[in-house]
């Protein structure tokens, strides 16, 4: 026993010497920031094909020509390039999808926003091997959103997400529809993605440090194509966007310095609509934004530019440029953003009967002395740990801590979706995207996020965790079982 406590004693002195050789003094890790390579945006923005509550997607190697490029090698769900198809259903129908693994190591799929059986939302223990297939079948009963789908088998889920394997699903509701919402060609949805691309292949091989950030990459793919850009006329847009990068974090805004609208969020449409220059959107975030081009003139260009921010030492220090518009057409454009947009029942702070606390700010290193791991209340994820009991018909108040944390961590809940209660420290404040309903909460470093949860929908095994996906992957995540 002395021996072995002295062996330990040893170890612990390597790994303080090593930490602070690297940066990781304190067990924190300075990232650096991951400079963005711009592109000369003359390549038009293509958009995913569409299909609907019946199809068949297949998790595989695929080729894309990317410009700039040329041919690239990742995976994707269908056999002409990354992004799978955008599934558009409405509300109340029932999904019958099949998964077929063609590659060479296990996957799923996780339904991000859905509220759905747990043996259908993608839990890392229902993960299909190489070469087999699943049919996920359940019923969409909720309101109309833009929610999304990938992989999320045990550490997979990074390198799988960040090679291609990602897509849409949106859902329509008779609320939304009678608001008119520009549509047709005046609906951009738009998946913004960083990428590393090297010998013809999107690379997967973070460092240390870059689990310890979150892997980005220096170039900006927006729905699969490298610095895009769009013609669009003088009217408002409905412009949908989903943060589907790995770990980058965008605080939108137009390089004009105009004001946009938000009209959604995560869980679909606010209540009413706010107007912003710039707005935060975190990994697995989505946005439902208004943008007006009336006032602009024939053959104009606007980008939708990310601009810095306070978000830690590898995120926000580089403003660049995401997408391109070119005002090609003149017409007139009716379209008047409604001053109220869905009813939305506020849950308060005295409607709860538990609360619960989860600290994540910390890291530590493992029993090697080689590797760090992201922990929620100090611990790793354990795949046979079950770390929350809820009650069905459970309203919860869960809080996020990551007061003295040095990383922004964005937060998600499976199974629900939730409203925000507040924030202290760091922005001290709630963001505009942040009322009406989310699945998603980002902590930056130095804040406190309360969030209050209707425990309402199905029983069985959920996951919660941070969706920067390295975090994830290295242990930032836990299970909730609902009885």
């Amino acid at each position: 026993m002395k021996t072995k406590t002295f062996a330990s004693f040893i170890l612990v002195i390597f790994t303080t010497i090593s930490c602070k050789k690297t940066g990781m003094d304190n067990m924190n890790m300075a990232g650096q920031p991951v400079l963005v390579t711009e592109g000369n945006f003359t390549t038009p923005l293509a958009f995913p094909t569409i299909t609907g509550a019946n199809t068949t997607l297949t998790a595989q190697n695929v080729s894309s020509n990317i410009n700039g490029f040329g041919i690239i090698s990742s995976l994707g769900y269908s056999a002409n390039g990354m992004l799978g198809p955008t599934i558009k259903i409405n509300s109340g129908s029932s999904v019958n999808i099949n998964l077929v693994n063609h590659l060479n190591e296990k996957t799923n799929i996780h339904w991000h926003g859905l509220k759905i059986p747990s043996n259908m939302d993608g839990h890392p223990e229902n993960s299909i091997d190489a070469g087999g297939s699943f049919n996920y079948n359940f019923t969409v009963n909720q309101r109309a959103g833009m929610y999304w789908y990938h992989p999320h088998a045990e550490m997979l889920t990074g390198k799988q997400v960040f090679k291609g394997l990602a897509g849409l699903f949106i859902v329509n509701d008779t609320e939304e529809n009678s608001l008119n919402l520009p549509s047709g060609n005046r609906e951009i949805p738009l998946v913004i993605q960083d990428k590393r691309i090297s010998l013809g292949s999107i690379p997967y091989s973070p460092t240390m440090m870059e689990v310890m950030t979150g892997l980005m990459g220096q170039y900006i793919f927006v729905n699969g194509v490298y610095a895009p850009y769009q013609n669009v006329e003088t009217a408002k847009y409905r412009v949908r966007i989903l943060n589907g990068s790995n770990a980058r974090i965008y605080n939108l805004a137009l390089s004009n310095g105009s004001p946009f609208t938000i009209i959604g969020n995560d869980g679909g449409l606010l209540a009413s609509p706010h107007s912003v220059n710039n707005l935060i959107v975190a990994p697995g975030e989505r946005v439902d934004l208004i943008i007006d081009f009336s006032t602009l003139s024939i053959n104009s260009e606007l980008y939708l530019i990310s601009k810095t921010f306070n978000g830690g030492d590898a995120q926000g220090t580089q403003e660049f440029k995401l997408i391109k518009f070119k005002i090609t057409n003149q017409v007139t454009d009716n379209f008047n953003i409604p001053a109220s947009l869905s009813s939305i029942n506020q849950l308060t702070e005295g409607m709860a009967t538990i609360s619960r606390n989860f600290d994540i700010q910390n890291s530590s290193m493992n029993m090697s002395g080689n590797a760090m791991t992201h922990t929620i209340n100090n611990k790793s994820f354990d795949i046979n740990r079950i770390d929350e009991l809820i009650n069905n018909g459970a309203i919860e108040i869960w809080t996020f801590d990551n007061t003295n944390g040095k990383e922004p961590h964005p937060m998600h809940l499976h199974g629900v979706q939730f409203q925000v209660l507040s924030r202290t420290g760091g922005r001290a404040a709630l963001m505009s995207n942040e009322s009406g309903w989310k699945d998603m909460v980002l902590c930056m470093p130095g804040e406190k996020v309360k969030i209050i949860i209707p425990f309402n929908s199905y029983s069985g095994k959920f996951l919660f965790h941070c969706h920067n996906l390295e975090h994830e992957d290295n242990g930032m995540m836990g299970q909730y079982k609902v009885n």
